[in-house]
């Protein structure tokens, strides 16, 4: 599928970083739901883990997956130049549990909006240089902690040890590294830590500002 993109319709690109447990999954599906209208599709940055099917499963296991380096920032660099330019893509699907890419992917169709969200959404210069909108949200560390816990433990089957464990070993050292400085590539960093309400409305509002088009006309506000 291939969707011709004139000049003044060319698809807004928002990268949205920030630290584990900041919240940047939520301001992504709350973004898509309010531009819907519009189009909006997503890119998860996990999607694009490299594949780690040559090493025994043993080995697997000892990789860093909390750095930089893990992600094929090639390909989805790939990916985004050719949903900009109005054509689908495959997405890649990864298995978490054994750590390779799967046979399988995902279709994605370019729409005027497209948000990629991961730790290092904001860290290739590649990417970024494609990007209209680079957003860092941000949360206190203890309460990005206590958000990683609670998910692992309840949605991912982990216990608090092993949590704990990964999060002083490698995700807090990682995140001084590789994600917190990519704040400084950030047009916007909004804050997390308590209600999201208020950070959705300045990514809002920031969209709106440099895209006016994809605010609501009369006929969708009086629907609303």
């Amino acid at each position: 599928m291939v969707c011709r993109v004139e000049a003044q319709t060319k698809p807004f690109l928002i990268g949205i970083a920030g630290g584990t447990g900041s919240g940047k999954t939520l301001l992504t599906m709350t973004l898509a739901g309010r531009f819907t209208r519009i189009g909006v599709c997503i890119l998860n940055q996990d999607s694009y883990y490299h594949d780690q099917s040559r090493r025994r499963p043993e080995e697997r296991s000892r990789v860093n997956y909390d750095e930089a380096s893990v992600i094929d920032h090639d390909r989805l660099f790939e990916d985004l130049q050719d949903l900009i330019a109005g054509q689908a893509i495959r997405k890649p699907r990864y298995d978490f549990a054994t750590h390779t890419r799967q046979a399988e992917s995902d279709p994605v169709y370019p729409m005027p909006l497209i948000l990629l969200e991961g730790l290092f959404a904001l860290w290739d210069p590649k990417c970024r240089s494609l990007m209209d909108l680079k957003v860092y949200v941000e949360a206190d560390a203890d309460i990005r902690f206590i958000r990683r816990l609670r998910r692992d433990v309840l949605e991912r089957g982990r216990t608090v040890d092993s949590v704990i464990e990964q999060y002083s070993k490698t995700v807090r050292p990682m995140h001084q590294l590789y994600v917190e400085p990519t704040r400084a590539y950030a047009d916007i960093v909004v804050d997390n830590t308590d209600r999201p309400d208020p950070a959705i409305s300045v990514v809002e509002r920031a969209i709106l500002d440099r895209r006016p088009s994809f605010a609501p006309g009369e006929a969708e506000e009086a629907q609303a």
